[in-house]
Order: structure tokens, then sequence, then C-alpha cells
């Protein structure tokens, strides 16, 4: 995967490159992108998203899936909107985008951020 390509970056990589980086690596996988178009502009709850992949013929288990939404979550791409109480055990998270356009400021200046 890395063959020409240091995997690590470079010990003076910008703050705004390895952002992106996280950004691209959150994005690099047909299942996050089958996530993202399924919630849309709605809510979907956790449940829902897993039977929505799995009908489409993912091939996933459920910690591979918890998986790809957390990687989802920690890239600031989407976010948990609600809780929904299910009987008895822990409440199910209800799913949104947290951002439906990702842009980049190259002059970004320290102490401010991309909305």
């Amino acid at each position: 995967m890395c063959e020409d390509i240091p995997c690590k970056p470079p010990k003076d990589a910008h703050p705004r490159w390895l952002k992106l980086r996280d950004l691209v690596k959150a994005l690099r996988f047909p299942t996050r992108w089958a996530i993202i178009e399924f919630i849309g502009d709605g809510v979907k709850s956790t449940t829902e998203i897993y039977e929505h992949l799995i009908e489409r013929g993912e091939q996933l288990t459920k910690p591979g899936f918890y998986y790809h939404i957390s990687e989802l979550k920690n890239a600031g791409i989407i976010e948990v909107a609600e809780y929904m109480e299910k009987g008895g055990g822990a409440p199910e998270k209800i799913w949104k985008l947290k951002t439906k356009r990702i842009v980049f400021d190259l002059l970004e200046r320290e102490g401010e951020e991309n909305k």
C-alpha cells in the first residue's frame, strides 16, 4: 500500500495537510460513501444504516461497520443527531451529516477554522 509513498507524514508536515489527509483517509472506502449517501439530508439510525448496507450486498461484520461509522465521525463528516430509546438496552444513535461540503482554505490563518 505504501510502496512508493511514505506512510508516515514528515515531521514538519503542515497541520492543514494533516487535516486534509485525515479527511481523505476517512473517505477512501466505498462503504463510507454509501453511508454518507444513505444518510443524505435526513437522519438514520445505526440499525437502518447497517441493514441498508447489508441489503446492498456489503460483506460487513458489526465491528467492521462500527469502524466505518467511527472513522466518519472522527473526521467530522457525521455526528450523532439524537438518541432513540430501545426497550431496556442502551439507546440507539441516530446519525446525520455534520457537513455536506468540504471546503479547504489554503490560506487559513492560525486560530481560524473552516466551517
